[in-house]
């Protein structure tokens, strides 16, 4: 953190290699897009080592460039711009994997594809607390500081959000799959 604030390149560069994959794939579920995820993350970094003296608990660092994050999503949401005309390539894996066999590569990149498809079928503010809840790890109360919001607004979220990701992976399953089950 003093590296931070000293305004240490070094140390964005360690903050980036920690965060950034996380982040990225935060962004990646919120807006849709790989090219605006990258474009979010790169602005909360750029925003976080500007305003790194803001930040009053140094433990809350991951919870704060998240909120950024988020931020920065939520306002590329609202915006209109020339990339919603043209269609994009399927869902990236953004995470590292070990290596498997072939079936399970297949069976998992399917799987990942239909969630993500799933995923982003959601509205917007359930899209947003599932990618915190399940993919940042964050608990009820950490997403309800980041969105402003109570509780309960964030349980509600999280529990319609589950039961329409339900309803969208169930109903592309009626080929009886049942990989979901």
């Amino acid at each position: 953190m003093r590296r931070l604030i000293a305004k240490d390149e070094s140390a964005l560069r360690e903050l980036m290699m920690a965060y950034g994959d996380e982040l990225l794939r935060t962004a990646y579920l919120l807006v849709k897009d790989r090219q605006a995820a990258e474009e979010a993350v790169m602005d909360a970094f750029v925003q976080a080592y500007a305003k790194i003296d803001q930040l009053k608990q140094p433990d809350k660092l991951r919870s704060w460039l998240l909120r950024i994050v988020a931020n920065r999503c939520r306002m590329r949401m609202r915006t209109w711009n020339w990339r919603s005309l043209f269609p994009f390539d399927r869902v990236e894996s953004l995470a590292e994997e070990t290596e498997p066999g072939p079936e399970e590569l297949l069976l998992a990149q399917w799987r990942a594809e239909r969630l993500s498809e799933a995923i982003h079928e959601l509205d917007y503010k359930y899209r947003e607390v599932i990618a915190l809840y399940y993919f940042n790890e964050l608990s009820v109360l950490e997403i309800a500081e980041q969105l402003g919001s109570n509780e309960n607004t964030v349980k509600a979220r999280l529990s319609r959000g589950r039961a329409r990701l339900r309803t969208l992976l169930e109903k592309g399953d009626e080929d009886g799959a049942g990989v979901y089950e």
